[in-house]
């Protein structure tokens, strides 16, 4: 009886193959030795072989001067006073910044109203113009400061506000003393500003101000200067009184200019520009005007600041 074949999973047994000649030494054969064989040798040393050492820390070394160079080149960079210099001058050699003179105009230019005086005229359409002066809002309800000269015998007084609106006044104080007077608008903007007031005590011969006001009706226009003197008296051609501690200044100040501010390069109100000195008949200005210190101007209101 024959019997079924039986297969066995296992492939057929081959034969080893004949161990290959090793090759004969010389220099130039190993030169030649492919670069995975040198390899291979490598991972055939032993543990206490010198040279799997001195390869682990060439190794190392790479991989340490590698990471140095990353975090290297993700560092910031620090800023020297050189690098601040140069970015403060490129700064203002591309973006001119206002002068002092111009920023003091702008903070006080919302503060500063036209005043005109009118006479009765023949008719009630008619009231012939007295003139153009200035004024300043000390208070943000309307309460405007300007000279007495400027509005004394109106039968009629208009004032003009920054945003063109314009509003009768009426006069609410006097101090003949100082030529000032003390107006109420009736009517005023929404958002009117009133003038930041400063004391005179600090103020020195030298200081720079600024007179804003209309000259001849022309403006706003800003003129600026210093202060050339303190506590200087002066009699006004107007009324005739010896004013006295009056502000000496040499902005360019002209007939219009009368009751307008005269402020610091910080736009504060230091006093009320009230009269320049020209003894001829001119009356323009020759470089020395006049100004009220602030405190004598707002005790005109009866509420000294200071």
């Amino acid at each position: 009886m024959r019997r079924t074949a039986l297969y066995s999973s296992a492939g057929p047994k081959r034969p080893a193959p004949a161990p290959k000649a090793a090759p004969q030494a010389s220099g130039r054969a190993t030169a030649a030795a492919p670069r995975w064989a040198r390899l291979a040798a490598l991972r055939r040393l032993s543990p206490n072989d010198p040279r799997l050492l001195w390869t682990a820390m060439a190794l190392l070394a790479l991989a340490l001067a590698v990471c140095v160079a990353l975090l290297l080149s993700r560092a910031p960079r620090v800023l020297t006073q050189k690098d601040i210099t140069a970015a403060v001058l490129k700064t203002l050699e591309e973006n001119l910044l206002p002068s002092a003179a111009a920023r003091a105009y702008e903070t006080i230019l919302p503060s500063v109203v036209r005043v005109m005086a009118y006479t009765r005229g023949k008719d009630d359409d008619d009231d012939p113009s007295m003139g153009v002066g200035t004024g300043v809002v000390i208070v943000d309800k309307g309460v405007i400061l300007t000279n007495l000269h400027v509005i004394q015998g109106a039968h009629t007084i208009k004032v003009v506000f920054a945003d063109g609106l314009e509003s009768t006044a009426s006069v609410i104080s006097t101090q003949p003393e100082n030529d000032l007077a003390v107006l109420q608008a009736h009517k005023i903007p929404d958002d009117l500003a009133a003038a930041t007031l400063r004391s005179t005590a600090d103020l020195l011969p030298g200081d720079q101000v600024l007179a804003v006001g209309f000259p001849f009706g022309i403006g706003p226009s800003a003129s600026a200067g210093v202060v050339s003197g303190l506590k200087r008296t002066f009699r006004s051609p107007e009324g005739g009184q010896d004013m006295g501690n009056l502000i000496q200044f040499d902005a360019a100040a002209n007939p219009g200019n009368s009751g307008g501010p005269l402020v610091t390069m910080d736009g504060e109100v230091v006093g009320i520009v009230t009269a320049i000195l020209n003894p001829t008949r001119m009356r323009t200005f020759l470089g020395i005007g006049f100004a009220v210190p602030i405190e004598n101007a707002a005790a005109a209101f009866g509420v000294p600041p200071f």
